[in-house]
């Protein structure tokens, strides 16, 4: 098959043809249609995640058709289409049991922990746990959007920031998952202050159902909170940082009025792994704190009808789509894309 392979850290990736995968006894192999370009494959390909070995494929948001079907599989036939979250849980554990799969101790992740999904097949395990029918009528563009930005949005906001209607959000970073967020929290009711650098990604925001936008320029995280609670009226019920860094994380938790709930969705990895927070700020005002990592494919219906009743509209925030040939100059844009929204390859 043709995969984009990693043979160097940091050094830009190429197509090239490698062994097609073996599929798993508990898994599948899925023929890709589509699968998204996500700042999480970036950190993958500069070595920032000690799963990943080389030479590797990465790639983790996919949409496809089912090519080979496990003998211990019983849910799935080949002709399936599906998606699958980013996190492919054992299904057994303690956890899994407590129906907690996103944070699966015995987890895989495709483009990580194996070879993922810049390529033309591949391998899912425990496929009975975790994949997802996609939708009659819903594009492969618009299912490989869900498996990691739009579904860890989904579960930022409506689980760990408990948006209700009438809240006040502020969402740091608006990328793909922070342009989730911000469409998902407009259509629980609530309204959003969105901060990102770049003017095409505000625009973005607002078109998604944010309410202000703030240009967070070279603001000291102190300096960035006050902006956001003037742009908010008062400090917010909850904020989520959809970027991932210490001075993002810093003004997201500064942002909050008392009892807010802030949410950690961007990753802070190596030097930024220990990033301090205004703990201070944490107690006296009984601030909530949440990390947030994707979710599990038994909570995926309550989103996919939500999108169905045309509430949520992920195939709006795909910024553009691409051949294979062009994912590894999309891969090496990422910090410093000045575009909105995402973009997805067609293998």
């Amino acid at each position: 098959m043709r995969a984009l392979l990693i043979d160097d850290f940091a050094a830009l990736p190429h197509v090239a043809q490698v062994p097609d995968p073996v599929c798993p006894p508990d898994g599948v192999v899925v023929r890709v249609a589509a699968t998204g370009v996500c700042r999480s494959d970036w950190h993958a390909w500069q070595g920032h995640d000690d799963d990943v070995r080389l030479p590797h494929v990465p790639g983790h948001e996919l949409a496809g058709t089912v090519v080979e079907v496990g003998a211990d599989v019983r849910g799935w036939v080949v002709g399936d289409v599906v998606t699958v979250p980013f996190v492919m849980a054992c299904g057994a554990c303690a956890t899994c049991r407590a129906g907690e799969q996103q944070v699966c101790p015995q987890q895989t992740q495709p483009g990580f922990t194996q070879w993922g999904s810049f390529a033309e097949l591949v391998a899912l395990d425990h496929a009975d746990t975790n994949l997802v029918r996609v939708p009659d009528g819903m594009s492969p563009v618009t299912a490989a959007a869900l498996g990691c930005r739009f579904a860890t949005a989904y579960r930022a906001v409506t689980v760990h920031a408990g948006v209700r209607a009438g809240d006040v959000v502020a969402v740091l970073g608006c990328g793909g998952v922070g342009l989730s967020a911000v469409m998902v929290a407009a259509a629980a009711g609530a309204d959003v202050v969105a901060v990102d650098p770049s003017p095409a990604a505000r625009e973005a925001a607002l078109a998604a159902g944010a309410r202000a936008t703030v240009d967070p320029g070279a603001d000291v995280p102190a300096e960035l909170a006050a902006r956001i609670v003037a742009a908010a009226g008062g400090g917010v019920h909850a904020s989520l940082d959809a970027l991932g860094s210490p001075a993002t994380a810093q003004a997201g938790v500064l942002a909050l009025r008392r009892r807010g709930r802030h949410v950690q969705v961007g990753l802070l990895l190596r030097e930024d792994a220990w990033t301090a927070l205004p703990m201070d700020r944490v107690v006296a005002w009984e601030l909530s704190v949440h990390g947030s990592h994707g979710m599990a494919a038994h909570e995926y219906p309550a989103m996919l009808a939500a999108i169905a009743a045309g509430r949520l509209a992920p195939a709006t925030l795909v910024g553009r789509t691409i051949g294979l040939e062009d994912a590894a100059a999309a891969l090496a844009g990422l910090p410093s894309a000045g575009g909105a929204g995402m973009t997805v390859v067609v293998p």
